[in-house]
């Protein structure tokens, strides 16, 4: 066994005594027989790694009666409505990545092996951080959108790289920016071979975990460099309200034809969706862009919070 495995259970051990068993850490360093220092680097290594999972067995009935009306209207298979108490934004996006990663364990915990297809987004990635390491190098994992930006530069919010890292499964990167500088090179790089291999593999996808951007100033998109002022302008007048993918969609749920999706590099979703796509979303700045994806049947899952639940069904 590797020392990481060895600290990884010691690790376990010191927790399980500390937050199951109530022991000190003096105990826990009797116990084990280390030093309290130890015992205390244990503990907090494990909380860390995200060893240690918080469950509370009573979900809110408001927040339950909310997921069941939007799968009736929106004829999803799956829902998850997590409570909002006055928080601020930073505190949503919290509730949401705690959320999303339980509902991504579902499918990572599985031992039957699994190809997972996933798009990028802060809220994905959050989530993600969320995940207890578990190793699952029977899974596969399957990138929906180009990992470069305009300058050429990596997307730090790449989640299928980040998801491979917490679980040791094969990671499978788009092989294309997000955006190509026009439609001829756009085809170019959806041409190439190995486009094709990640295009083949997330056709077979066991389920699809989606972000659902919104669109207009300070927009994702805009932030992290993959389109222009001008063209979030452009998309505005047009009617896009948000992106899948970086694929425009208007408050219907309908494509936008832009000069902006024209480029676009990534693999297509389908409506209605051909497997489990389970969109990730939250926060007020999202509400008409969750409303829009539901409307246009893009999704059959969804995580969001009572506020967006409350709005995509007034």
């Amino acid at each position: 066994m590797s020392k990481a495995s060895d600290k990884l259970d010691l690790a376990t051990r010191a927790a399980w005594l500390y937050y199951v068993a109530g022991h000190t850490q003096n105990e826990i360093a009797r116990t084990l027989d280390i030093s309290r220092p130890v015992a205390q680097r244990l503990v907090a290594f494990a909380v860390e790694r995200n060893l240690i999972r918080v469950r509370v067995d009573h979900r809110v009935a408001d927040c339950l009666a909310l997921a069941e009306q939007l799968q009736r209207r929106y004829r999803l298979s799956f829902c998850e409505v997590v409570p909002i108490d006055n928080d601020q934004p930073d505190a949503i996006s919290r509730k949401l990545a705690v959320a999303g990663a339980q509902v991504m364990e579902q499918f990572l915990l599985r031992e039957k092996p699994m190809i997972i297809a996933v798009s990028s987004g802060r809220t994905l990635k959050a989530a993600v951080d969320q995940i207890a390491q578990v190793e699952r190098p029977q899974h596969k994992l399957v990138s929906l959108v180009g990992a470069i930006a305009q300058d050429g530069s990596s997307n730090r919010y790449d989640v299928a790289m980040h998801m491979s890292e917490r679980t040791g499964s094969k990671h499978f990167m788009l092989p294309a920016p997000l955006f190509a500088d026009n439609e001829a090179e756009r085809d170019q790089w959806c041409s190439h071979r190995l486009y094709g291999i990640v295009e083949a593999l997330s056709s077979q996808a066991d389920v699809a975990f989606v972000g659902v951007g919104d669109i207009g100033p300070r927009c994702p998109l805009h932030e992290d460099g993959f389109i222009t002022t001008e063209e979030v302008g452009e998309l505005a007048e047009l009617g896009a309200v948000a992106e899948l993918l970086g694929s425009p969609i208007d408050a219907e749920g309908l494509r936008v034809r832009s000069s902006t999706e024209a480029r676009v590099t990534s693999i297509r979703l389908d409506s209605p969706p051909t497997r489990p796509t389970i969109g990730f979303a939250g926060g007020p700045r999202k509400q008409q862009a969750i409303i829009a994806a539901l409307k246009g049947g893009w999704l059959s899952g969804l995580v969001t919070d009572e506020q967006c639940a409350r709005a995509a069904l007034a």
